[in-house]
Order: structure tokens, then C-alpha cells, then sequence
């Protein structure tokens, strides 16, 4: 069973609701239209069916309607996703949502705050020979602002995991604006740490000091692993900043998941997804938009993060 997760970068359908950014105006002088939409679901939709995981976590979608047509794009092009969910629940200008070939057990909305400052985790339940797990796809706070935005959604994530238990089949995917070592990246980016050097995805979530691949592995049970950990160090990257690769996207699994039994993790199989028309020069070939104002759309590339890809293995 392959999973994955990527970051479409601002995939915003043609309806005018007021809550776009100003370049995603539809029918504006940004050149946001039929042809350029069209252009972006086309782009999206060719990752994802050469990925062609049975479950894909989606991050920046602006609405239930442009996830639908991305899902029909993909049909177009041979690959159907029977279900699917965005976390719309609060109207944030940008969500989570999700892709799946196997029916959902069911799904529901984790609320981060009651505020539009965080996005919604969207958790759903699956069940495949008789095994459940249970995958939640995150979009945590970026880094314009400090760690402790990125803590509170961390709490609210680990609140609702505790009332699963840790015993459970847990996925957490997706971008977490966190590096797998975040707490080290305090020591050069100091404005971050308002948190006395403590970080969501490392302290909250139980990742830290975590250096052995996933076959050796033996933590306690409220600890999650991440995946980067099960492969080379220069390949744990899903994103170029400033012409240095960092791993923004990131799957922590439970313990429950490394035990090779009945539901497991498949030992090097965590990757990110990178073909080389996903690269321009030494960057990552990102949706164009002009710089100059007003900005506009230039009807070229994909997304300005790579997809994250690992296989998990369901015994009969």
C-alpha cells in the first residue's frame, strides 16, 4: 500500500469568495483563468498519477470544488480516487484534503483553535483486511512565523491522538513547516525559538534523538518515528530554500507500525518523489508567477515542494 503527501502550492478554483490572495483573483490582470487552471490541475495531476499512490494527502486546496476537478483531471488520465475529503469545516483561505482509492472507515476534522489562525488536521480512518489505521493529514504554520504556532498544532494533534491510543496504527503526513530535526535548526535561525528551544514535530510529537533505521528501531510507545530517519541523509529533502534542501514534508508513524506484524511500515521505502521535470536547475520547478505587479499567472510548473512516498505493508 503506497501513501503519500504533497503540497500542490495554492491549487484556488475560479470562484471569487474573497478569501484568495490577490494573484488568485479569478479574471483579473493576474491572468488566473480557464487556461492557466487548467494548465495547474493538468501539472498536478501528472505527479499524481505517475506517483499513483493508493492514498494521496493533499495540502494547500482552496475548496471542495477545485479537489473535485483535480480528482476528475486525474480520471481523465486513467486514475480514480473512489473517495475523498478536504477539511472545509472552517474557511480558511487554503486546507488539507485527501485522495483514496480505499473507502474511508470514516473521517473527521480535528480543530486546531476556533480561530482562522491554524488549519484544521484532517484525520481518517481506514480499514484493509480487517486491520485499521488511522492517517491524518497536517498543515502546520510556516515559517514567517515563530515555533510556537507550530506547537499549537502539535498539542491539538497529540490531544486527539491520546484519545485513540498510542497503541493504534497511526500515519501523521504532511507539511509540517518543520524540518525532522527542527529543534537543531534553532541554533542558526533564532527568531523561531520563542518555545525555550522546544518543537512540535521533535518534543511534542516524540522524535527526537532518532538515528537508527527503521528495522532497528526500539522506542517507547508515545514516541513517533520518522520516516526521514529510514533513508540517506542527503536524500531528506521535499523542498529548496535559498539553495538549500530541507525537509518541510515529513510521515511519523506509531510504534505499533515498526513491529512488522500485521500492519507494518516497508523497511527503505520513504522517498521523495523527484523526476527531473520536477527541477529547474538547482531548484524545484515551482508554479510561475511574475515578481513584477501586478503578478501574473505564466501558465508553467508544478508546485514549489516535492511529493514524500513510502509503502506499508497489510498481511491477509
Amino acid at each position: 500500500m503506497t501513501i503519500a503527501s504533497y503540497n500542490i502550492e495554492n491549487l484556488f478554483d475560479l470562484n471569487r469568495d474573497g478569501q484568495e490572495y490577490p494573484e488568485y483573483i479569478p479574471y483579473t490582470a493576474s491572468n488566473w483563468n480557464k487556461k492557466t487552471y487548467k494548465i495547474k490541475l493538468q501539472n498536478i495531476a501528472k505527479v499524481i498519477q505517475e506517483i499513483d499512490a493508493d492514498i494521496i494527502a493533499l495540502q494547500e486546496v482552496e475548496s471542495l470544488e477545485a479537489l473535485r476537478d483535480l480528482r476528475f483531471t486525474l480520471k481523465q488520465n486513467g486514475l480514480y480516487y473512489q473517495s475523498y475529503k478536504i477539511a472545509d469545516k472552517k474557511n480558511t483561505n487554503i486546507k488539507v484534503a485527501i485522495l483514496s482509492k480505499i473507502p474511508f472507515f470514516y473521517t473527521n476534522e480535528v480543530d486546531v483553535t476556533a480561530s482562522y489562525a491554524h488549519r484544521n488536521i484532517l484525520e481518517c480512518k481506514f480499514r484493509v483486511n480487517k486491520k485499521d489505521f488511522y492517517l491524518f493529514v497536517n498543515h502546520w504554520k510556516a515559517k514567517t512565523g515563530p515555533e510556537s504556532k507550530r506547537i499549537v498544532s502539535a498539542k491539538a494533534l497529540l490531544k486527539r491522538i491520546k484519545q485513540l491510543g498510542y497503541d493504534k496504527n497511526i500515519i501523521l503526513l504532511g507539511d509540517f513547516n518543520s524540518d525532522y530535526e527542527e529543534y537543531l535548526k534553532f541554533e542558526k535561525k533564532r527568531a523561531h525559538n520563542d518555545t525555550n528551544s522546544k518543537t512540535g514535530i521533535n518534543h511534542v510529537l516524540k522524535t527526537i534523538n532518532q538515528v537508527q533505521k527503521a528495522p532497528l528501531v526500539t522506542y517507547e510507545k508515545e514516541n513517533f518515528y520518522n520516516l526521514w530517519y529510514d533513508t540517506n541523509e542527503d536524500e531528506r529533502y521535499t523542498y529548496i530554500y535559498k539553495g538549500k534542501k530541507e525537509a518541510l514534508d515529513n510521515i511519523l508513524i506509531s510504534q505499533s507500525l515498526l513491529n512488522n506484524q500485521d500492519m507494518y511500515y516497508q523497511h527503505s521505502s520513504i522517498h521523495s518523489y523527484k523526476p527531473q521535470y520536477l527541477f529547474k536547475g538547482k531548484s524545484i520547478n515551482k508554479w510561475k508567477i511574475s515578481k513584477k505587479q501586478p503578478h501574473v499567472h505564466k501558465g508553467k510548473g508544478y508546485s514549489d515542494h516535492l511529493p514524500i512516498v513510502a509503502k506499508f505493508i497489510v498481511a491477509n
